[in-house]
């Protein structure tokens, strides 16, 4: 690692799966684009400890921090970029694998285009019996786009470290807080879909949208009502 590193990748890992684990972070050790440095917060686990001393030694370019309870996903996050000394922030998931050019393509568009604040991409999803479909975002999303869904995938982004720390890093709360499902960590507890529901319909009703467009608003409960093979099995129908 350099002393002058550009870019930070910041990794928020809980009960992690250590197959899962060891793809995604190889997927960046092994990037095109090598100065980098990766920190990888342990956000509380009480299983699958032991992975995390592994990691130590895997890579020099790797730094390995910890909560001392569970803070949830904002929290790690925000921990990771204190610790961080690059000029732009990429995220990667605990269960994510980046293409081998990412993060190059993703610096030389935001070095290109300095107007923009961050860059995220496409995903092709898979499981384990391969990839099955690819989610496609908008080019350029509108502030009426983040009413209705994510046009973004948080896990690909790459952002420029001064932007966060203008808007005071992730927003703490238990609104953000990540929660864990016992069926599934592909699922939030219904709780949380609840608030996902209450921050839909404050801003809903501040922007002035119709009627018509409230079943978005009510998009999180009803995922919540659906069991996890379903959900998968309807994802993989549409994604296609």
């Amino acid at each position: 690692m350099s002393d002058t590193t550009i870019i930070s990748v910041v990794m928020g890992v809980y009960n992690p799966d250590k197959e899962y684990l060891i793809n995604s972070i190889n997927s960046i050790l092994n990037q095109t684009f090598e100065d980098i440095e990766f920190i990888i917060c342990d956000d509380g686990s009480n299983k699958n400890e032991d992975i995390f001393d592994e990691l130590k030694n895997l890579d020099n370019r790797i730094i390995i921090i910890k909560n001392e309870k569970n803070m949830g996903l904002a929290y790690t996050l925000n921990n990771c970029i204190n610790y961080s000394s690059g000029k732009y922030i990429a995220r990667q998931d605990a269960d994510d694998v980046s293409k081998k050019d990412r993060l190059e393509k993703q610096f030389n568009f935001l070095e290109n285009n300095m107007s923009y604040s961050f860059v995220g991409s496409n995903i092709s999803l898979f499981d384990e019996n391969g990839e099955y479909g690819t989610f496609k975002f908008p080019n350029c999303p509108t502030n009426r786009d983040f009413l209705f869904t994510s046009p973004f995938n948080h896990g690909s982004i790459m952002i420029r470290k001064q932007v966060l720390e203008q808007n005071n890093l992730y927003r703490v709360s238990k609104e953000t807080i990540r929660c864990e499902d016992k069926e599934s960590k592909k699922r939030r507890k219904f709780i949380c879909r609840i608030d996902d529901f209450k921050i839909r319909k404050k801003y809903f009703k501040k922007s002035g949208i119709g009627l018509e467009r409230y079943i978005y608003m009510i998009k999180p409960i009803l995922v919540g009502l659906f069991p996890v093979d379903i959900i998968d099995y309807m994802k993989k129908i549409y994604y296609k």
